[in-house]
This record gives C-alpha cells, structure tokens and sequence, in this order.
C-alpha cells in the first residue's frame, strides 16, 4: 500500500493507492508524464460490437426502464445536501456489526483509535463501491456496443450514466466528509478484470448485473440501515432507485437469452456466477484496514469469517443473486451443491427481479430524499 501525495490535494485526504502496473503496452510508451498522473491502469479487451439498424423497440419492459431512469434522473450538486456534517467524533456505523469488539487486538484499542477505525472501515467500504461503479460504468459502456437489440443499447447507455454519477457521489462523499481513499480490494479487481476483457457479452450481464449489482444492492440496503450520518443515507438512498432498475434491466434481458444456450454454454456460465460469488465473499473482508492498523492479517481475516453475525451479514448479501440466477437458468443440478456448500442456496424461492415491480420503481424521487 502506497500514499500518494497529490498537487493540489483537497485538505485533509489521505490517498492510499494501488499500482498493479499496465504491462508493456505501447500505448504506455506514448502517454506523457502528465498522463500517466491519472492514468493508474490499461487494460485490453477483444471486444466485438454490434451494430443495429432496426430501431423499433422489441421490448416493451427494457424500454419502461430506459424510460424510468430518464424520468428519475437526479444530479449529484443540486439534488443532496452537502451542506451537512457528520462529526468525526462519533462512530459512523451502527457497532452491532462490528466483528471485532469482543477481539483482544480491537479491544484493548484506546477509544480514539476505535473510532479511528470505525471510519477507516467505512472509506474502505465505500471505497470499494467507488471501484466496483467505476467497474459498471465501463462494463455498461461496452454493453452499449456490444449488446445485440437496440432497446439493450438504450438502457445501457443511460446505466453508463448513471454508474458515473455514482462514482462522483461516492468520491466526493469520501473526499469531503471522511478523507481517507483506499485502493480496489484484490478480489473485486480480479472479478472485474474477468468481466470487462471476456468477449462474450452475456457474461458482462450476468458478472455485472446480476452478481456485483445485485451484491451492491443488497449491500446499500444494509448501510442505509447502519450508517449514521443522514448525508449518507441519503446518498445511497438515491443510488439504489438506480441500482434496482439495474439489476431488474439484467433478469430480464437474460432470462430469454439463456434459454437459447446449449447445455454446455449454460454450465459455463452457471460455473462462472458461482465463482464469481466466492470472489465476492471474499471482496467483503477489509484486509486493507487490517494492515493500517498493524493487525495480524490472517487473524483478523479469521476473526471476521468466524463471526456468526459477520457470517449471517455476507450471506443476506447474496439474498438478491440468488433468486435472479434461479430466475434465469443459471442455478443448474451442477452448481446447486457449491451454493449449497456456500450456505446461500437457501435464498432460492425468496422474491426475484423477474417479476417487475412498476409502482416500486416508479416512486417519485424527491418525495423519499428530502
């Protein structure tokens, strides 16, 4: 882990980066010095795009949606209230779901060091949000090439959108209101890498929108519930009207499509969801912040894994994915004992995206937020 001092950096930010390098790629070569400043990482893709000529809408669902998000559009400056300030001396979550208070390292902590890490849990925790909408604004904008009929295109380039007004949100919260920036969590990162330079764009769907946006949603509902700042919840409030459009455009659009799949395409795919949610367990342990605090990584990484809270917490996480992979085929007779082994496949027959909740996704928005 590396703090990089920025030129003109906003008061008060520690940036904690990672530099997994950009190989020996050319394009490299030609970046100038002030490139390479913002410029972290390259990576290639063996993307193939679609053109469609026939622009009549085909599907009259991912239409309502593309139509949805125009109409539930907000703006990160006008529509929240920046104007609010947490106090930094108080704990920023709600302590029910920390692991590590009864942990003889976190315990015996002085008090201001354990308030210190309730808000280094949180940057890491919402930096990791940051990473993975960074991740959907890229995945999105090569659905809008690559997915075949064009209402898919529409909807994914109004969810381009969307992901970038996340990733401002979030930065800025981070930037102002906590100062402290850590790097993409190594699993995210792989999970990542794995669904942005695969060739196949149904994969990208059901990486991106049934298995990291469905985890995220899951994972803003529970912090909504637990952060204690007000300008947060608001935040992630405003997030999830988009996310569950998100999620929702996914099970649709897939459920038909893998119906057309042979038996071996859809082992394939079924194999990858279920590889994928391992990654994804993985991705919630802040192995980051154990560093910064000087703790045994292993042991605070066993710690967390055996908490019976932590546990039932990452597996109410998966209680979006689960139903939507059923919902979609994806949940065949091979994988079904690994989910079973996982201790999610109990979430199954809970409510799915398939079954598309108009009046829900269609609230107006600013009744809830302000």
């Amino acid at each position: 882990m590396r703090i990089k001092e920025l030129a003109s950096p906003p008061s008060d930010i520690t940036y904690y980066e990672s530099w997994d390098g950009p190989g020996s790629d050319d394009l490299e070569e030609r970046l100038t010095p002030a490139h390479v400043e913002d410029v972290v990482e390259i990576f290639q893709t063996p993307l193939t795009g679609h053109y469609n000529w026939d622009y009549s809408s085909a599907d009259g669902r991912i239409r309502k949606l593309y139509r949805l998000g125009k109409e539930l559009n907000w703006n990160a400056d006008m529509d929240v209230d920046w104007s609010q300030n947490f106090p930094k001396s108080e704990v920023p979550l709600d302590q029910k779901l920390n692991p590590f208070h009864d942990w003889e390292p976190f315990a015996t902590l002085p008090d201001e060091e354990k308030l210190r890490f309730g808000w280094h849990n949180l940057a890491w925790m919402l930096a990791q949000f940051v990473h993975g909408e960074q991740g959907a604004l890229l995945v999105a904008s090569q659905l809008a090439s690559c997915a075949p009929t064009y209402d898919a295109k529409l909807y994914a380039a109004s969810q381009t959108f969307d992901e970038a007004r996340h990733v401002e949100v979030f930065t800025r919260y981070l930037q102002e209101k906590i100062g402290i920036f850590y790097p993409v969590n190594k699993h995210l990162k792989s999970l990542l890498d794995k669904i942005l330079s695969d060739p196949r764009w149904d994969l990208k769907f059901i990486g991106m929108q049934i298995i990291i946006e469905g985890l995220a949603l899951a994972a803003f509902n529970t912090l909504k519930l637990t952060a204690q700042d007000p300008l947060l919840r608001q935040i992630i409030q405003l997030v999830v009207r988009d996310e569950a459009r998100h999620v929702t455009f996914g099970v649709n659009y897939l459920e038909d499509f893998v119906q057309t799949l042979t038996e071996q395409e859809k082992e394939e795919r079924a194999h990858f969801a279920y590889e994928a949610c391992v990654v994804m367990r993985e991705r919630l342990i802040a192995v980051e912040v154990f560093e910064e605090f000087g703790w045994d990584v292993e042991q605070a990484r066993e710690k967390a894994l055996a908490s019976a809270l932590m546990a039932q917490f990452r597996n109410l996480l998966f209680t979006r994915i689960i139903p939507n992979l059923k919902r979609i085929g994806l949940l065949t007779e091979s994988v079904r004992p690994k989910f079973e082994a996982l201790g999610i496949l109990q979430f199954e027959n809970l409510v799915d995206d398939g079954e598309v909740d108009w009046a829900e996704l269609s609230r107006p928005l600013y009744d809830e937020v302000s």
